[in-house]
């Protein structure tokens, strides 16, 4: 089930994409086109999932309240080559300053969302949850989140303030993972959960006595992590992390763990195809 879209948020975001497109009006469209109305319609040009579309009334009615959106799909189908996505009617030019906006938020979070399912296909017969991180493009990293839960992930923090994870450099920096658990325990609610981050068996050995409550196994090999996870024991939850691929998930599938994370969702992400053509 997605993650409800907060509108104040996504006003936010709009009014961004907006004045970055729009600063002083469309001098192209304003001077061709008055009043004149027309049709468009959406339409995938490859198969995958579809997420964004409760986004689409939001940007054309911030250019004209008028325009009216049919859509063909739901949130979070999967659609083939072809497919029609929605048709929107109103003014030639609030379609024309709204196409690239629209396209821009309906092809990232769709592919986003594309990329997650295919992650979380390979784990349908697996305890394990696919899991986002926060590698995600600065000021849009709300949405990049919310396509994940579309496409059948999960979200981990959504910010620093979110949760305590505790990572190599703030275990230098602390003089060890002992030392940085401690501290973060003085500090936080005791209702708070602490994440480790480790990277060997020793370090597996340093969060379990410190009572870390996930522990993640970060850059580790195939054999490392297998050992690592037999090691906790279910004494935490264990997340799997760095450099997961389509390619090496399967090895990962069935170790066990109760979260793999993959930056690739959303730090690489491939814009799904889609096209919007007026149809008059």
């Amino acid at each position: 089930m997605p993650a409800r879209l907060d509108p104040k948020l996504v006003e936010k975001l709009l009014d961004l994409a907006l004045n970055e497109d729009l600063p002083a009006g469309d001098i192209t469209t304003n001077s061709i086109f008055s009043k004149e109305t027309a049709t468009a319609r959406i339409t995938a040009k490859e198969h995958g999932i579809i997420a964004g579309l409760p986004l689409i009334q939001h940007i054309f009615h911030k250019l004209d309240s008028q325009i009216s959106i049919q859509l063909h799909v739901s949130e979070g189908d999967l659609v083939d080559k072809g497919t029609s996505i929605a048709t929107i009617q109103g003014s030639m030019v609030g379609l024309l300053q709204g196409e690239r906006i629209c396209l821009n938020v309906l092809q990232r979070l769709s592919g986003i969302a594309t990329a997650t399912y295919q992650y979380v296909q390979l784990l349908t017969s697996s305890k394990t949850k696919i899991v986002d991180t926060r590698k995600t493009l600065p000021g849009w990293r709300y949405l990049d989140k919310y396509a994940v839960t579309v496409g059948g992930g999960w979200n981990h923090r959504l910010s620093l303030s979110d949760a305590v994870m505790i990572k190599d450099n703030h275990i230098k920096g602390a003089g060890g993972i002992i030392s940085a658990v401690e501290r973060v325990r003085n500090q936080i609610p005791i209702t708070a959960k602490i994440e480790v981050e480790v990277t060997n068996q020793a370090e597996i050995l340093q969060a379990l006595a410190a009572h870390a409550d996930i522990i993640m196994l970060d850059n580790m090999h195939l054999a490392a992590i297998k050992a690592g996870i037999e090691t906790i024991g279910g004494q935490a939850k264990v997340e799997i992390s760095g450099n997961v691929s389509l390619e090496s998930l399967p090895q990962l599938a069935n170790l066990g763990a109760d979260y793999i994370s993959v930056g690739a969702l959303t730090h690489s992400v491939q814009a799904f195809d889609l096209s919007m053509n007026i149809i008059l």
